[in-house]
């Protein structure tokens, strides 16, 4: 099955991010992609107000995806926010994953909330609860967003729950070691649940020019797909654009058969 990366970089424009998604996809489909990943926050860049764009799932921004993925006969996974709790007079989102196309219709809400390097995700944002995995193209793949790729548990959770692919969606905060941190992670998590990870992050806005949104986490690129022994088999660097990579079943099995962490682990 051939994927597709596309680290892009959102902004505060719903439409535009629109334009990217469908721009994207349409060179996904034409590069003979059958599924494309796009990051955390396609839907609107961090740095920017969430509660006034949040939508439920059948709102007008996810059906315009839907219609892109429609129309191109492509899987599409891409970050938006999603109306949350307002206990006490305090409004929440949800940051999800909506993944849409031919036979497909799921979606993840975030469940590790970035509360970190002077961030706190969760005055804002609500956590999910449970694991998602889909199935396209005779492969099952669970999901991931940010954070939550620094906890195993989810990684061999979904894997357990039969997902050969782990496909974690980012807005990765900047600063120093967290280029290396995001790498460091991706491959960690392919090894620990014998997946390939397909990692997908905003670009970093510094490669255009764009200065940084105060301390709001809007990427720093280096998207990559992780084979399940940890080895990196494609990676972009800072900059927005578009990665291809033929995903083969059979290597997971392998990775298994070889190295059966998953059989071997205990839990305590």
């Amino acid at each position: 099955m051939r994927i597709a990366l596309a680290q892009i970089i959102t902004g505060r424009e719903t439409e535009r991010n629109l334009d990217l998604v469908r721009d994207y996809a349409r060179r996904a489909k034409a590069g003979g992609a059958e599924l494309v990943v796009f990051p955390e926050a396609t839907m609107r860049a961090f740095g920017n107000s969430l509660l006034d764009v949040a939508e439920p799932l059948e709102g007008p921004w996810a059906a315009e995806v839907r219609g892109i993925a429609a129309e191109l006969g492509i899987v599409i996974v891409a970050g938006m926010f999603t109306p949350g709790s307002s206990a006490a007079g305090t409004r929440k989102v949800r940051n999800t994953l909506l993944v849409t196309g031919p036979g497909v219709d799921a979606s993840y809400d975030k469940i590790h909330l970035y509360d970190a390097f002077g961030f706190a995700e969760s005055d804002t944002v609500d956590g999910g609860t449970r694991p998602v995995t889909f199935d396209a193209g005779g492969i099952t793949f669970g999901l991931a967003t940010c954070y939550d790729v620094r906890f195993p548990d989810l990684f061999t959770e979904n894997a357990e729950r039969g997902a050969q692919v782990n496909i974690v969606c980012a807005s990765w905060g900047a600063g120093p070691g967290k280029v290396e941190q995001w790498k460091l992670l991706s491959r960690a998590r392919a090894a620990d649940s014998t997946t390939f990870v397909l990692a997908c992050g905003q670009g970093d806005p510094a490669s255009v020019g764009t200065e940084p949104a105060g301390s709001a986490p809007t990427g720093v690129g280096h998207s990559a797909v992780v084979s399940p022994f940890g080895e990196v088999l494609q990676e972009l660097d800072g900059a927005p654009g578009l990665l291809f990579a033929d995903l083969d079943p059979a290597v997971v099995e392998d990775a298994r058969a070889k190295l059966p962490v998953l059989a071997n682990r205990h839990k305590f």
